[in-house]
């Protein structure tokens, strides 16, 4: 009897699909979100992508703590979690976005999802795939 091992893909959701998720739950973003709910996929996350995200939520959207520390929960339970050792300097224009990078070298991602121009402008990462949100839901089979 053979057995199938089935192959999920690793990504890095940038914080920006994570913000929208987290602020639109109905919107379409919030379906990745979802989706890595369901084990359609791997998701990665670093302690700097983590305070990011708390930053973004807590400044832009004001959130507060409670509910901030609330979602990190979830997602610590969800995404396996990146201790990133590498670090990049690689986009000057905006340097949080290496943090990203960074997380997708170190957790050997598949692929890397953002809405970020600069991340965008790469198209790759050292041969990791750079897509847009509704590509990435395509993939997945998402509408």
């Amino acid at each position: 009897m053979s057995s199938v091992r089935r192959i999920v893909l690793r990504a890095v959701l940038d914080t920006n699909i994570l913000v929208s998720a987290f602020t639109h739950p109905d919107g379409r973003t919030a379906a990745l979100h979802q989706a890595a709910r369901d084990r359609r996929f791997r998701l990665l996350i670093s302690p700097d992508l983590i305070h990011e995200l708390a930053r973004v939520l807590r400044g832009r959207f004001g959130w507060i703590d409670a509910e901030i520390q609330q979602e990190i929960r979830k997602l610590a339970h969800l995404a396996e979690l990146i201790p990133t050792r590498t670090r990049l300097t690689i986009i000057t224009a905006d340097p949080d976005d290496n943090r990203v990078l960074e997380c997708a070298l170190d957790g050997r991602a598949d692929l890397i999802v953002s809405n970020d121009r600069h991340l965008l402008a790469l198209k790759f990462f050292r041969q990791i795939p750079i897509l847009v949100g509704p590509d990435f839901r395509r993939t997945l089979g998402l509408p």
